[in-house]
């Protein structure tokens, strides 16, 4: 379980963005998702860093890629957002 998902987008709007988020909690954990970051751009409030983990890489890719979240992501207002799959190799804390 140390696979991850970072997503960094533009969104229309932070508050209609968030409702969205919110509201697809269900979906997002039953495709996998089991726990996440939301962080904002310092500078940016439209600018949103989604951080994840997922059960596997391939769950989260069909996830992101499907028809169903494409059409979430137009209706929240998400420009252009990057992903980035990751595979956790070291953790630490000081």
């Amino acid at each position: 379980m140390n696979n991850h998902v970072l997503i960094i987008h533009d969104v229309d709007d932070y508050i209609a963005w968030k409702e969205i988020f919110d509201a697809a909690a269900a979906i997002r954990k039953q495709a996998g998702e089991l726990s996440y970051q939301v962080l904002r751009a310092e500078n940016n409030p439209n600018k949103i860093i989604h951080f994840s983990k997922w059960i596997s890489l391939s769950n989260a890719k069909a996830f992101f890629e499907s028809d169903e979240l494409v059409a979430l992501r137009i209706k929240a207002g998400v420009k252009a957002p990057e992903f980035v799959y990751s595979v956790l190799i070291e953790e630490g804390e000081l």
